[in-house]
């Protein structure tokens, strides 16, 4: 027989076949949550969510989002080993308010292996046809207080909590499968100064002399729950400016502010009043707890705990969640103000540097705040579309 015939007979044989089966059973949703730790067991930019969090977020009684959503998740195999994860979100509030028809992948992880990143995406393009939906879009989550995008720069940073690490490789597999840019998120890091940059003292100090401005304090952390319910119309009023069409419901507020409250700390929660006592604007800010959740490995007790502890009393970086600024008070000096107390008390307490959240790269009005202080964007993220 030909030489190459043989090797290629004999590659044919021994070809390692993808299979790809649908999440049905816990044990099965277990492998789903767990398959990132074995993928990025070698990173040491990689941040795990905790595996507890994560199977209350796909769990239908107790994430609230899935009163608008359905989902389905996958994982893919070869020799039964896991290779790959992926889930698909049906968000019909959104298909409904925009009047569209698509659907939403996430927890996009595999191996470098073409096989399985086109199985697993094959899933989630089914079940949109299935559907009768045009497009399929992300990565994105159940709702906006989600994690959003793909690394696509900044493989070489750690992450932070509330995003979503991948290695260098996805974002070829993403071309390869036609996918295409819809929308890029920003990240800066931001060195806290030496002192207050005095255009931004003068500024905060006179919008609070001018308008009555006073920050809310705080005797204890826990104390800050209330203000979680209170801030909510803010901050659906700061989503709706990003054309987001799904607000954000109390009961998803109250989850969000639960997995909060325990790593905050009062001094770096600025919450500003007008004259009545009402909340026009807050920024929240928090310690980095980052190395904290690595030590861990998705699990909180006992060294995840310990770790973010750690992280909570000697805060050297903090992560800026978002600030968000009532409608009828921007423009009015709010978010000098909290901008003013936020860096006053970074100064104050040893904190060398803060690390934004994703932001839109055409959210111009936010970074041009940064140009005050020594930054540099050091991660770029990116929502993926393709039409079907």
């Amino acid at each position: 027989m030909n030489t190459n015939l043989h090797v290629f007979f004999y590659i044919s044989l021994h070809a390692v076949m993808v299979t790809v089966k649908e999440v049905i059973s816990k044990s099965a949703k277990r492998k789903f949550v767990s398959f990132p730790l074995s993928l990025y067991k070698s990173s040491p930019w990689y941040v795990p969510e905790l595996s507890r969090e994560e199977m209350r977020n796909f769990n239908p009684l107790k994430n609230a989002a899935f009163e608008y959503a359905s989902c389905k998740m996958f994982l893919a195999y070869k020799n039964e080993k896991v290779v790959g994860r992926i889930a698909a979100i049906l968000n019909n509030a959104h298909n409904y308010k925009t009047n569209s028809r698509q659907m939403r992948f996430s927890r996009f992880d595999f191996i470098d292996d073409y096989q399985v990143s086109e199985a697993l995406f094959n899933k989630v393009k089914e079940w949109a046809k299935s559907m009768e939906l045009n497009e399929v879009i992300g990565p994105l989550g159940f709702s906006d207080m989600d994690r959003i995008g793909m690394l696509i720069e900044g493989f070489e940073e750690m992450d932070l909590y509330s995003t979503s690490y991948n290695y260098s490789y996805y974002p070829k597999h993403m071309e390869r499968l036609g996918l295409v840019k819809k929308t890029d998120w920003v990240e800066y890091q931001v060195k806290v100064p030496n002192e207050v940059h005095p255009k931004l003292e003068r500024v905060a100090k006179a919008a609070m002399k001018r308008y009555g401005y006073s920050l809310r304090q705080f005797k204890r952390a826990k104390d800050m729950k209330p203000v979680f319910k209170e801030v909510l119309p803010i901050l659906n009023g700061v989503i709706r400016g990003l054309s987001v069409p799904i607000p954000i419901s109390e009961e998803q507020m109250e989850t969000f502010a639960a997995g909060l409250l325990p790593v905050l700390r009062k001094e770096f929660i600025s919450v500003v009043e007008n004259k009545e006592g009402k909340i026009v604007g807050y920024g929240l800010v928090m310690p980095s707890i980052s190395r904290g959740i690595r030590l861990g490995r998705g699990r909180l007790f006992p060294l995840g705990y310990l770790g973010v502890m750690r992280d909570v009393r000697k805060a050297k970086v903090l992560d800026m969640y978002h600030i968000g600024v009532l409608p009828s008070y921007q423009n009015r000096g709010v978010n000098a103000v909290i901008l003013y107390n936020s860096i006053l008390n970074a100064i104050k307490y040893g904190v060398e540097y803060a690390e934004t959240g994703p932001e839109r790269e055409d959210n111009v009005s936010v970074q041009t705040q940064w140009k005050l202080f020594e930054h540099r964007m050091h991660r770029r993220r990116r929502c993926y579309t393709i039409d079907i």
